[in-house]
């Protein structure tokens, strides 16, 4: 490209001094379109979902220590704004942390299932009545009663304790994203039916929970636990459902301890889904270039940090995803 464009201007120069002059700078200006097109090429921006988003970092820092010529941003933002960003064309690869709409297929989205985790309903720490809730649970009835219905339950009334009067204070996420979804889908809702105080972000509503007695909310496994311990996030706990509905934790309901434990229960199916569920990476039609390379990258030897970050690995199901990438 330099040596073409230097060449044609200099034939069209008439005297030496132009043409060094000319030479020069179509010079400098190909080596800026070419350093701005390698720029371009070379850049992969990727947005949405906080659940995808401490393991996709780890899959940037990875890939960029192999290929140190490309640049990976990552942002989060929800699953909703991942999708409209990169059907926009705004992003190259939308997060989803929720099952892909028809709609959005029709709009050209093209997604590929990377990795597994949950949903987890949490509370505060300090909670006066933490041990009880602890040992008795919390069933689906229950949470659906605060977030769909709307009823202004005491903690009495979950533990049919009549002189327990402190209110639950009820907390959701303002934002679209998969998490509220999910979590409306365990309740056979959408995330527009959710009733509570609306809160930004996963780490917006730990936050929230944290400093409230007596609040509840729910957020992705990554942020309800801390990333490096893994025990419970600072300032709140997990709360165990009681699937059965029997009013206590029975063992095999009883793995909220530590991230671990919730990781084991989601393998063997314990733990219920949703709001355990699949991640998606999307691309705005058939993924080509860098971004096809990142992500056959991610289902091969990306898969090695999906355990070490805290994430479930969908086994098998992952060849699927890399023939879908490989045959489309």
């Amino acid at each position: 490209m330099i040596n073409t464009g230097f060449h044609g201007v200099r034939k069209r120069c008439t005297n030496n001094k132009a043409k060094k002059i000319i030479s020069f700078f179509m010079i400098g200006v190909m080596l800026t379109s070419g350093c701005m097109s390698q720029s371009r090429e070379d850049t992969i921006n990727v947005s949405g979902a906080w659940a995808l988003y401490p393991l996709m970092v780890k899959w940037a820092e990875e890939y960029t220590v192999l290929h140190p010529h490309v640049r990976i941003d990552v942002s989060a933002g929800g699953a909703g704004k991942g999708m409209a960003d990169v059907l926009g064309g705004l992003t190259d690869i939308g997060m989803v942390s929720r099952e892909i709409y028809p709609e959005e297929i029709e709009k050209g989205a093209f997604f590929i299932a990377v990795a597994k985790d949950a949903v987890i309903p949490i509370m505060n720490r300090n909670n006066p009545h933490l041990s009880r809730i602890l040992s008795t649970g919390i069933t689906r009835e229950t949470f659906y009663d605060l977030y769909i219905t709307g009823k202004d339950l005491t903690w009495g009334d979950i533990l049919r304790d009549s002189q327990i009067n402190d209110g639950v204070q009820v907390y959701t996420r303002s934002d679209a994203c998969g998490a509220a979804q999910t979590w409306a889908a365990y309740l056979d809702h959408a995330q527009e039916d959710l009733r509570g105080v609306g809160v930004y972000g996963d780490p917006g509503v730990v936050e929230a929970v944290a400093q409230d007695p007596l609040g509840i909310g729910y957020a992705n496994l990554n942020f309800a636990y801390d990333a490096v311990s893994g025990t419970p996030a600072p300032g709140v706990v997990a709360i165990p459902i009681d699937l059965n509905g029997n009013g206590t934790v029975d063992k095999d309901e009883d793995f909220y301890t530590e991230k671990t434990e919730v990781i084991a229960a989601i393998v063997a199916g314990l733990y219920p889904s949703p709001p355990a569920r699949e991640l998606y990476l999307v691309t705005r039609g058939t993924p080509s270039g860098l971004t096809r390379d990142f992500l056959v990258w991610i289902l091969t030897e990306g898969q090695h940090y999906v355990g070490e970050v805290g994430y479930i690995s969908l086994g098998e199901k992952i060849e699927e995803q890399l023939k879908k990438i490989e045959g489309a």
